[in-house]
């Protein structure tokens, strides 16, 4: 696996990045190299991200450059964490209104929209981490044959719910919100209550499938 680069951000936060695509494998050293820093001296917040590791702490306690050959010495180390998440599955509605984008992805493919719906379903995604907005999942395991960009203009609003292709991942917007992604669907289930405990329904490690609530043409 290609090294990755550890550099400082500001005074009290060091980030190790590893260079696209991002991989279930890559996915798991980074969640390894977090629990471990999380039992360093002077380390106050720990912030795995997908295909990154953000550790912020102390600077009038910490060495920066001891912490860095720490980080270095625990990605060496080849460590992996296990995939120990839930499986949840979300039923969805593919198409027209709540999927205006289906046909795009299906173009852009060269897939009819069944099969982009049917690809979509047959995957089984993988939370890497949340972000973006509370209960954003950015999600790994879509099927390469329906990687699709992003749209060119973002719209100003995406609905609640909407299920959406963005180059090589797959996501639900857990609110309305802008955003650039390809829409092809939209859930009822809500992703973030901040009545419930957790607040969000999706974690890092779940397991996702994608279920056919509707299709519409």
């Amino acid at each position: 696996m290609t090294q990755p680069r550890i550099f400082q951000f500001g005074d009290a936060a060091l980030v190790c990045e590893v260079p696209a695509p991002a991989t279930l494998d890559c996915q798991r050293r980074v969640w390894a190299a977090a629990e471990a820093a999380r039992g360093w001296p002077h380390v106050v917040e720990v912030v795995p991200g997908m295909n990154n590791l953000t550790i912020v702490f102390d600077p009038l306690e910490a060495d920066g450059a001891a912490l860095a050959s720490l980080l270095q010495a625990a990605w060496d180390s080849g460590a992996t964490a296990a995939v120990g998440g839930r499986e949840v599955e979300i039923p969805v509605h593919y198409g027209g209104e709540f999927g205006p984008d289906l046909a795009v992805v299906a173009s852009h493919t060269g897939l009819s929209a069944k099969e982009v719906v049917e690809r979509h379903v047959a995957g089984e995604y993988i939370v890497f981490f949340l972000g973006f907005q509370p209960g954003f999942a950015y999600m790994g395991g879509l099927a390469q044959t329906l990687h699709t960009p992003r749209r060119a203009s973002p719209r100003v609003e995406v609905p609640a719910g909407s299920v959406g292709i963005g180059g090589e991942q797959t996501g639900v917007y857990p609110a309305a919100s802008p955003g650039g992604w390809q829409l092809i669907g939209r859930t009822s289930v809500p992703l973030f209550d901040p009545a419930r405990l957790p607040p969000t329904l999706l974690q890092p490690g779940d397991r996702v499938r994608f279920t056919i609530a509707g299709i519409t043409a």
